[in-house]
């Protein structure tokens, strides 16, 4: 499968230049193996997103600017990744909201919203200038959403959640990674649960408000049991019970 669009002449010179939304398989595939070995490997999770994106990013983007908050957003100039590093604000927050829930989850995994970022910069990537800021909105959500939809940072937890993300931005790369996960899951645990978990995650997903266009910084000053409501969000029932502890709560 061709990487490349055709040759363009610059200054008497020809070179290929590459395309964006080419499919990059065996880039993923070894990826895929060093992620399995080390799944702390958030930086291969993007490369293999990024080999296998095609053009879901902008689809994504396309609708994200079609709704009125994503507009809003985008003419703002907002960084979701500036509220989210600012703890003081998320602690003067009511108790129960979203924010302080967040802030709760974030202290006691011992995560810095500066960890995606760091992450997905590993990955060598080149991004429409114009999707950027979307793509970086996308990216900076996913530990909202682990709070949100109650899914833990334990392996079934992240599967799951990428199952969920799934449906939100039709990724193949998503997706090959929350199969390959719940294989390793159910061959490891044997625990076949997993993969009723998986399919949980992506029915709720597909039933759930398309979370990229949410308000976030809004959505963190309530309460999280209204966002969920506001959102669609339901409790994970397989995931719950194979955790066996109330990780929604």
């Amino acid at each position: 499968m061709s990487t490349t669009k055709p040759k363009q002449s610059i200054a008497n010179m020809t070179v290929a230049v590459p395309d964006p939304y080419a499919y990059r398989p065996l880039e993923a595939w070894r990826a895929l193996k060093l992620l399995l070995q080390d799944p702390e490997r958030t930086d291969l999770v993007f490369t293999i997103v990024r080999a296998l994106s095609g053009k879901a990013l902008l689809k994504g983007y396309n609708r994200f600017t079609a709704t009125p908050t994503g507009r809003r957003i985008l003419d703002e100039e907002r960084n979701l990744i500036t509220v989210l590093q600012d703890r003081d604000w998320l602690r003067s927050l009511p108790d129960g909201s979203l924010g302080r829930r967040y802030l709760a989850f974030v202290e006691r995994e011992s995560l810095s919203a500066d960890g995606l970022v760091e992450a997905s910069e590993t990955s060598e990537t080149t991004l429409d200038p114009a999707i950027a800021p979307y793509a970086m909105r996308l990216r900076d959500m996913h530990d909202l959403w682990h709070v949100t939809c109650g899914y833990g940072r334990d392996v079934s937890g992240e599967a799951c959640l990428l199952a969920f993300t799934v449906a939100q931005t039709r990724n193949p790369g998503l997706a090959l990674i929350a199969v390959a996960g719940g294989l390793k899951i159910a061959r490891e645990s044997g625990d076949r649960r997993i993969f009723r978990a998986l399919w949980d995650a992506y029915q709720a997903s597909r039933r759930a408000a398309w979370l990229p266009a949410a308000d976030w910084e809004l959505l963190l000053t309530r309460p999280l049991e209204v966002v969920r409501a506001e959102l669609g969000i339901a409790r994970p029932e397989v995931y719950v019970a194979m955790r066996g502890e109330p990780a929604f709560a």
